[in-house]
């Protein structure tokens, strides 16, 4: 066998491969130019991978691959001088492969590598081969992963109708169980009404029986009333009496004026026991209450929006926080994704809770900020500020929900402003009896402090 210049054969090296190395292939010719590429010198490179001769092979094989690639093609001696020192590394394989006996236990990728950089007679097909057997081995272990994978979601449907199956059954369960209370909060309900009948009609016997002791009581006053005016009568006969008394017990306090003295005691204890009988209470109510007329009211909630103000002026929730007892509820959110969306959740939530503890401090009234917890991947583990309450939606229930919650617990008649941009949540609330104000009021209102 005659070797060529580039270390191959001359029957070897007149193959030619027409296609595109495999690349398990490719790398093993690649790992295989970096491992002998730094046993050569500078003077020994070719002149585009001289710029690589101070990379360590691993630094080599991944910024260099491509050139040594071309190089290993295009330069007979380069290749010549990579395949002595592979010779060097890998003498058996080597050897056999110049004996035109690959080992049958060697990698066919190694040998498909070494052949390629050799070019040992038949070195194409060998490289063909391995191509080949690594597709096959690609090919079974994609088949193996997809029958391992298909297994896999075999079970998890298994698993699933499994879980849909008892979610069913809990879910009639719970059906079941709300048709039962349903029915007995309809029974409750039917009991209740005919309480409230039966107190209604209580409540306006009631009203007769007041009716008539208020109308035994004034007769009773007018009477102790024209007794008084009597006694009064005699109260000043009985000065006079007195007063002549004294005239004559100056003159001589006969028996007489003993026995109008007499009289007189007689009649004030008689006076004061009347009144004592007659048990007559103070007077409580003044003549000015008896007058018919309109006495001025407070503000309400509704009133503040009559006021020639727009509705994007923030002095608007300035008035309505002004107002005794006022609760203000904010859809968290929704505010700050008004004002800073760009902003993440966590920094979102710290800034507008600083900039409500501030309005709380200011106003003195209630706040309550409401966020949604499905925004959140975990609990979150915040100190609320002083003045501000703080609460999180639980899984299923929206912030939305839990903004009408809160509207419904207050008492009628207290002042509650619910800031949302969301127009379900404003006319929900305000259904409710609660004021709606947009999230650009509130945010004006921060800026203007």
């Amino acid at each position: 066998m005659v070797e060529t210049a580039d270390g191959g054969s001359e029957d070897g090296a007149a193959e030619v491969f027409d296609r595109p190395l495999p690349d398990g292939v490719r790398r093993r010719v690649v790992q295989i130019v970096s491992d002998g590429f730094g046993k050569l010198t500078v003077a020994e490179l070719p002149a585009q991978l001289k710029q690589y001769a101070r990379f360590t092979p691993t630094r080599r094989a991944k910024f260099a691959g491509n050139a040594m690639a071309a190089a290993l093609e295009t330069e007979p001696l380069f290749r010549q001088r990579i395949g002595e020192r592979l010779r060097e590394v890998q003498p058996e394989l080597t050897g056999a492969l110049d004996s035109g006996s690959p080992p049958p236990a060697a990698d066919p990728l190694d040998v498909a590598a070494a052949a390629y950089v050799m070019r040992p007679p038949g070195w194409v097909k060998l490289v063909t081969a391995a191509g080949e057997e690594a597709q096959r081995a690609d090919a079974e272990r994609a088949d193996e992963e997809t029958r391992a994978e298909l297994e896999r979601l075999s079970e998890e449907l298994a698993r699933a109708r499994e879980h849909t199956r008892s979610e069913t059954e809990r879910l009639r369960a719970d059906l079941e169980a709300a048709r039962k209370e349903a029915d007995s909060l309809h029974r409750k309900l039917r009991s209740t009404l005919s309480d409230v009948k039966r107190g209604a009609a209580a409540l306006r016997r009631l009203q007769g029986e007041m009716d008539a002791v208020r109308a035994d009581g004034q007769a009773q006053v007018s009477a102790a009333e024209s007794e008084s005016r009597r006694l009064k009568a005699r109260l000043g006969e009985s000065e006079a009496a007195l007063e002549a008394a004294r005239r004559a017990a100056r003159e001589g306090r006969s028996v007489e004026d003993m026995r109008v003295r007499l009289l007189l005691d007689t009649v004030l204890d008689a006076a004061q026991g009347l009144r004592r009988e007659l048990a007559l209470p103070p007077v409580s109510v003044r003549p000015a209450e008896t007058v018919d007329a309109v006495e001025p009211g407070s503000l309400s909630p509704k009133d503040i929006a009559a006021r020639a103000l727009s509705e994007g002026d923030p002095a608007i929730l300035d008035q309505l926080l002004a107002l005794p007892q006022a609760h203000l509820v904010i859809d968290g959110y929704n505010v700050t994704k008004t004002g800073y969306p760009q902003m993440p959740l966590e920094k979102q939530r710290l800034r507008i809770l600083g900039q409500l503890a501030q309005l709380a401090a200011q106003t003195g009234a209630e706040v309550t900020c409401v966020f949604d917890g499905a925004e959140l991947a975990a609990p979150v583990l915040l100190a609320p500020p002083r003045g501000v309450r703080v609460l999180f939606s639980k899984p299923g229930v929206t912030a939305d929900e839990l903004i009408r919650q809160l509207v419904r617990a207050e008492p009628p008649g207290r002042p509650v402003i619910v800031v949302s941009t969301d127009r379900e949540v404003a006319d929900g609330v305000a259904r409710a009896g609660a004021r709606p104000v947009a999230s650009a009021v509130l945010l004006k209102r921060f800026s203007r402090a």
